[in-house]
């Protein structure tokens, strides 16, 4: 299943609603001055190699994109350009390590990515995707692999309850636990009216994004010990909906709810429950139905930062979320959004 990346909306209102707001993740700036490393002492280990001072709105590709039409889910392999999952550019801190993690829609987009960074960090990770993702899934599972880490490819459809209950059962018994649940694979299609939206696409889509999200997490409970953390992928579109995307935009206004209220009632047993909201993102998501081929030639260009975001852009948010850095952080909404965001 792919990544939830959501559409881009040229919308930028700016009202805050009391408690109903994104929160926006902390963002490592790199340096053009030589740094010093620091031990906890205060004593320094030595002048660190400097890092080069980088302009966000020339770091990716930019508008205009060719058309690209995919059947869905799409694969990453076949996009012009092929998007960043930081297979090459992370650098892991042993944030995760030990960790155990369960990747719904690992195979590309925003969880490929969060999959390569939850690896190189420390953590044995599953992935659920469709078995017609197998291709953009094995190389997935050779990155993890290549980190020392333990993978596993769990192929099948979440939109039937039964595979849900046994892709967690499976991760459990694969990895020995579980303490990562990213909630990610996400259907988005895109329809100029409501009249267009078949009563087959409207409960697809709730059932990917919406039914599949309840179903996995209610299994994964059993599992999940306290310090655990449960990651949502919801979208601006919850806050911002477009008006070609009515039934993905419902889903992800139920997943933000979904979210805050469990994380309510989770917090007795000490596990953690958030979401992250990107905006445009270049995922495969967006040509095989996700956007309509004349809006992805000027995909993310009315962001401030014109351009759509990488894969590789929002993982380290998941990884906060994920990690014990974030021990007070829950029921909240990490906004990603290259400054889309209303709030």
């Amino acid at each position: 299943m792919r990544a939830n990346d959501s559409a881009e909306k040229p919308s930028r209102r700016h009202a805050m609603q009391t408690g109903a707001g994104l929160v926006a993740a902390p963002v490592l700036l790199a340096t053009s001055f030589p740094v010093v490393a620091q031990y906890k002492n205060g004593g320094a280990a030595g002048e660190a190699k400097a890092t080069t001072l980088q302009d966000p709105r020339n770091l990716y590709p930019k508008p205009p994109f060719k058309r690209q039409p995919q059947e869905p889910p799409g694969l990453a392999s076949k996009m012009d350009p092929r998007p960043d999952h930081g297979e090459k550019s992370y650098k892991g801190s042993g944030r995760l390590a030990g960790r155990r993690a369960l990747i719904t829609g690992g195979d590309s987009g925003i969880g490929r990515a969060a999959a390569i960074a939850f690896a190189r960090e420390g953590a044995d990770v599953a992935i659920g995707y469709l078995p017609v993702e197998e291709s953009d899934a094995k190389e997935v599972i050779e990155l993890i692999r290549a980190e020392g880490r333990k993978a596993l490819a769990l192929p099948g459809d979440i939109r039937d309850e039964a595979f849900c209950r046994k892709l967690v059962e499976t991760a459990v018994q694969g990895l020995g636990g579980l303490d990562i649940l990213v909630n990610n694979a996400g259907k988005q299609v895109a329809q100029p009216s409501i009249a267009d939206i078949t009563t087959e696409q409207f409960d697809a889509t709730f059932k990917t994004n919406v039914y599949a999200m309840f179903w996995i997490t209610k299994a994964a409970l059993q599992h999940l010990p306290a310090g655990a953390a449960i990651i949502n992928t919801a979208s601006i579109q919850a806050y911002e909906p477009s008006p070609n995307l009515l039934d993905y935009a419902q889903t992800k206004a139920c997943i933000v709810n979904f979210t805050k209220s469990l994380a309510k009632q989770l917090a007795e047993k000490g596990i953690r429950v958030n979401a992250v909201a990107p905006g445009p993102f270049w995922t495969p998501l967006q040509p095989s139905g996700g956007q309509p081929q004349e809006s992805l030639e000027t995909f993310g260009a009315k962001s401030p930062l014109g351009r759509p975001g990488q894969p590789a852009e929002i993982a380290p948010t998941y990884v906060l979320l994920a990690s014990s850095e974030a021990s007070y952080v829950t029921g909240e909404v990490f906004g990603n959004t290259g400054g889309t965001s209303p709030f």
